[in-house]
């Protein structure tokens, strides 16, 4: 198993900070990325069913972009203090589904977080998150970002598991090669 220098806050011995550094922000960048995609398709659909009911909100897309940002971060800064470590123990995909499971709640958590940002943004109570949320919004949402936090972190662990290059290998080259 390759587990060692598999993600960035495991760098070998001797490594500079301005490597360890450019190393994480490329991470950072991957991961926020893949959300970002992910928050702004989710937000392209919504404004589209909002469309028919003349409903619309121009920060919707800033908000997508902001949470994939601050998202990404609390994912690295997860796995810096080794939030779901004990899974890497289990089979390949226990370990996928329990990082999926943990992540997920904590993105569930910034999900409120953002609730309440733009409660101070429009100058309204906080109380009024809970009185206009729509339950079945909130489950289909949640249900979409962890069926997508899964492939984030099959391909996060399978890096673990191969190592970077082994991986890297078998997805960038033609077969026979």
């Amino acid at each position: 198993m390759a587990t060692e220098n598999a993600f960035p806050q495991d760098p070998p011995a001797g490594v500079g900070l301005k490597h360890r550094l450019k190393r994480e922000l490329q991470e950072y960048l991957i991961v926020s990325g893949y959300l970002a995609f992910l928050f702004c398709a989710i937000s392209a659909y919504t404004s589209l069913l909002l469309s028919k009911h003349s409903e619309s909100n121009t920060l919707t897309y800033t908000f997508a972009l902001i949470n994939a940002l601050l998202m990404g971060k609390a994912i690295l800064t997860g796995e810096m203090m080794h939030l779901g470590r004990r899974a890497e123990t289990r089979p390949l995909y226990q370990s996928v589904l329990l990082k999926s499971s943990l992540f997920f709640l904590l993105v569930f958590v910034f999900h409120f977080l953002e609730e309440y940002i733009r409660c101070i943004i429009y100058s309204r109570p906080f109380a009024s998150v809970m009185d206009e949320l729509e339950l079945e919004q909130l489950v289909a949402r949640s249900i979409i970002v962890f069926c997508a936090l899964i492939p984030l972190f099959a391909f996060r662990e399978l890096r673990r598991v191969l190592g970077e290059e082994k991986l890297y290998s078998i997805l960038l080259t033609h077969p026979g090669r």
